[in-house]
């Protein structure tokens, strides 16, 4: 039996799926009568590490969730912290779109680099085994990771990039409480 299409959307360090775009797109994903999940990963130093957000995200693997019909929504830390699970589990879903993203950056400051440290993954290329399509969106001016950055990130995996002129983190600070650009991706 084929398991049926969804969506997850995964926030990053310090963040909950209550912030952002997230809520917007939870409810433009719902409009669209899809299935929908948004995991609230453990945050702060001590709680966010790879650890503790695979073990979450394994709950819904486990469950049947995370599937060939999967496209997964990631913002910031969380596209390669799906690229790692995606490849340590040895899972093939349908779409990445990954926002932000970036591998190996340090330098944002003390907290956020203990919690995105154990993230990394080092054969990133490797979660192009698990998703044919993946689409990298990121800015021009990031103020928290450099665009050289993100670009790499998306320039190792994605089959389609997306560059934001002035789109800042691509996140609420920036003006990102909504984020149409998405609704291409559904």
């Amino acid at each position: 039996m084929r398991s049926k299409e969804n969506y997850f959307i995964i926030h990053g360090s310090f963040g909950s799926p209550f912030g952002n775009w997230f809520p917007w797109l939870r409810k433009e994903l719902r409009r669209h009568s899809k299935e929908v999940y948004t995991p609230d990963f453990p945050t702060g130093v001590g709680f966010q590490n790879y650890e503790n957000w695979a073990k979450l995200l394994k709950v819904y693997l486990d469950a049947g969730l995370i599937t060939e019909n999967t496209t997964i929504f990631a913002h910031s830390i969380a596209p390669v912290f799906v690229c790692k699970f995606l490849v340590e589990n040895k899972v093939k879903v349908k779409k990445l779109v990954f926002v932000c993203g970036f591998n190996n950056y340090l330098g944002i400051d003390d907290d956020y680099d203990n919690v995105n440290r154990g993230m990394y993954l080092e054969n990133l290329s490797d979660v192009r085994n698990y998703c044919d399509e993946i689409v990298c969106i990121y800015s021009d001016n990031d103020p928290y990771v450099n665009y050289e950055a993100e670009k790499e990130f998306a320039d190792m995996i994605a089959t389609e990039q997306v560059m934001i002129k002035g789109g800042g983190h691509l996140n609420s600070e920036s003006g990102y409480r909504e984020f149409p650009e998405l609704v291409e991706f559904i």
